[in-house]
């Protein structure tokens, strides 16, 4: 059984080899979905990474303010509203948001729903295809009992090494996940030897072994 690149897409599509490939790794924060509204974002982080290059260009930012933070996203990440007094608009971080994921480079993110519907704010974003690193650890170590970014992070033992690229950081904060995201696909590249493999392999991983898992255990 293939683990990278069987999963239900995993047919020919983008053929670059994964060492030759920007990762740019990215997070957002949300202000959480009060009743009748849609979650909003209050800060956006992001980094690359490539075997080549190692990381760099990283940026953070405090989002223009949409309304009321609610109070458990606010006990999760500690961002109040007045974090957001004069913050830029989402839109308005497009050259930030282009210059770090154009040119061919990949966006990586833990569970990236969040992300992709954010970032559809920006009409006709090409940002596509996605590597989600919940689903590549979850094919990769179905085992693990929690595949949560920060507990990953801690068990395997990368999270000194994010924190050495974002000091004075931790998590729930936009650029420090997005920064986790980056560390914990390089500590799965090398773990696993996938530097020679397509990137499709890395966008379509076999989960089929954790879904077994779960099923069995009810």
């Amino acid at each position: 059984m293939e683990i990278f690149g069987g999963g239900e897409d995993g047919g020919v599509k983008d053929q670059r080899k994964v060492r030759d490939v920007v990762f740019a790794g990215i997070d957002f924060e949300g202000a959480g979905a009060q009743r009748g509204k849609e979650d909003w974002p209050v800060q956006i982080g992001m980094g690359t990474w490539s075997l080549d290059k190692g990381y760099d260009d990283f940026y953070v930012s405090y989002l223009e303010r949409e309304g009321e933070v609610d109070w458990y996203a606010k006990k999760i990440h500690g961002i109040e509203e007045s974090h957001l007094a004069g913050a830029p608009s989402l839109l308005s971080l497009w050259p930030e948001v282009n210059g770090r994921l154009g040119d061919g480079a990949v966006p990586v993110a833990h569970a990236k729903g969040t992300e992709k519907r954010f970032l559809r704010r920006f009409p006709g974003n090409p940002f596509d295809p996605w590597v989600d690193t919940l689903l590549l650890s979850r094919a990769a170590m179905p085992d693990q009992s929690k595949h949560s970014l920060g507990v990953l992070c801690e068990d395997l033992g990368v999270a000194e090494r994010v924190r050495e690229l974002v000091p004075d950081r931790d998590w729930h904060d936009a650029l420090f996940d997005a920064v986790a995201s980056l560390v914990l696909l390089e500590w799965m590249v090398k773990k696993y030897g996938l530097q020679d493999l397509p990137l499709w392999a890395l966008v379509a991983p076999n989960t089929g072994a954790w879904y077994r898992l779960r099923k069995a255990m009810g």
